[in-house]
């Protein structure tokens, strides 16, 4: 497979020109937007056919690049349930589970589509859908969505099987969006378990989390059965949030992705893939609980061994083994064909000559049951002004941003909610100490409509 980004880079560096354009440090592979380099969310040359190279390898109808990581491709999939919910002659109405990533509730913040919640959560960080609850809110009067939006595999390495659920989508000819962030590389494993090849219709992908792209890397994909109509304003999705400077950097690490995808780094993440099945069967039996079935990720559940996520990662830190992710409950290791064979030795040995302990019985805080009083649309709460308070003050207040979250950028409320005591103790558990509500009008009461 061709490198047409790579290619005209290099070739302008060897011209060793006079460079009398951004960007100021004027040397290297670092260039904008010159004559020959095509304009990254208006294509028509190098960008455009490395894109298609993309699309090729993952049998997509079209590809698109992003140099701002899996962010920019959600907002543009929110923009792109829009254009197709109006041209149904709708008003775009999205269900989503709860453990959606901040950026996805900034950007129905600024689109203002109608906002339904669902499925069933373990904890703040997984959520999952029922086909069949699914298909009752299809079936609501004046409560059926326009877009279904899914994060899978979420940040613990929990998957949804797609399958049922696109089914129930196309059912009603509604769009599935899927937050992939964690999974480009499922693609080029035998198991089928890509979105695109469980029926997603719009699906982002962060190449920079798991494959060797560098950081902002990403891909928006349109499935096969795309309209051609919501193809067509895939650039204009883009460009509408996107910064006009994108890094050919990015550009030219994500084309170089492709020849590797092409070659042998498919067998290289089939051989890592079962590299890291033999690391869990053997922590398995070493009394380490694991959870989650994404085929590159570890989470560990270690007050199981006696000692918190918090305290697992700092003893880790101790012989440099350094996690993507801790807290009270979890440990997250995300590997990927770049990680030694002896790296997962290393952290296998380390693993298990870690002492078990009584186990540590206390729980994160438990899922909601019901839905939180919201008041304030998105929007509304984010448009308005604000404060930021102590959270142990909060109490019955509107929160204003979903900045308040528990890490990985999942909210545990979403802008425009009451603040409840159910949220308070997310906070406690999770450290979270200041939080930033409505604005108090004079009158001493915070105005909303009572949105349902």
């Amino acid at each position: 497979m061709n490198t047409p980004i790579c290619d005209f880079v290099r070739s302008y560096e060897a011209l060793t020109p006079i460079r009398l354009h951004m960007p100021g440090n004027k040397r290297g592979q670092d260039i904008t937007e010159i004559p020959g380099a095509d304009v990254l969310y208006a294509s028509g040359g190098i960008i455009r056919e490395s894109e298609e190279n993309a699309a090729a390898l993952f049998q997509s109808q079209r590809t698109l690049y992003s140099t701002e990581g899996s962010s920019l491709c959600i907002r543009a999939m929110l923009y792109l349930a829009q254009m197709h919910a109006a041209l149904q002659g709708k008003r775009a109405r999205i269900a989503s589970g709860r453990n959606a990533h901040r950026v996805f509730l900034e950007a129905a913040a600024l689109l203002d589509p109608e906002l339904f919640f669902l499925g069933t959560a373990d904890s703040l960080l997984t959520c999952q859908i029922d086909p069949e609850e699914l298909e009752k809110l299809f079936l609501s009067p004046g409560k059926a969505p326009t877009a279904v939006y899914i994060t899978t595999p979420d940040y613990l390495g929990n998957r949804t099987d797609l399958r049922a659920i696109a089914e129930v989508c196309h059912r009603h000819q509604a769009l599935l969006l899927v937050d992939n962030a964690h999974g480009a590389y499922l693609r080029f494993l035998p198991d089928g378990a890509h979105p695109l090849e469980q029926g997603a219709d719009l699906c982002c992908d962060s190449a920079h989390k798991t494959l060797p792209v560098l950081t902002g890397g990403a891909w928006l994909h349109f499935s096969q059965d795309c309209s051609e109509e919501l193809v067509a304003m895939g650039e204009r999705a883009m460009a509408l949030f996107a910064s006009t400077s994108p890094s050919y950097l990015i550009l030219a690490s994500l084309d170089t992705m492709n020849e590797k995808l092409a070659g042998d780094y498919q067998a290289r993440l089939w051989e890592t893939a079962e590299q890291v099945s033999a690391l869990k069967l053997t922590l398995t039996e070493n009394d380490w609980r694991l959870i989650g079935s994404e085929p590159l990720k570890l989470t560990l559940c270690p007050k199981e061994r006696g000692m918190t996520g918090r305290e697992l990662a700092a003893r880790l830190r101790e012989d440099r083994i350094y996690c993507e992710y801790f807290d009270e409950d979890y440990v997250v290791m995300m590997i990927s064909p770049e990680n030694r064979e002896e790296e997962l030795s290393a952290v296998n040995r380390r693993l298990n000559a870690e002492p078990r302990r009584d186990p540590i019985r206390t729980k994160p805080p438990a899922a909601r049951t019901a839905e939180p009083e919201r008041v304030l649309t998105p929007r509304e709460a984010l448009m308005r002004p604000f404060e930021t308070v102590p959270a142990e003050e909060s109490l019955g207040r509107i929160l204003a941003s979903p900045s308040v979250s528990c890490p990985p950028a999942v909210p545990i409320l979403v802008c425009g909610e009451r603040i409840d005591e159910q949220a308070l103790e997310s906070f406690r558990y999770y450290g979270i100490t200041y939080c930033d509500v409505v604005m108090e009008q004079k009158n001493g009461k915070e105005k909303g409509r009572g949105v349902r």
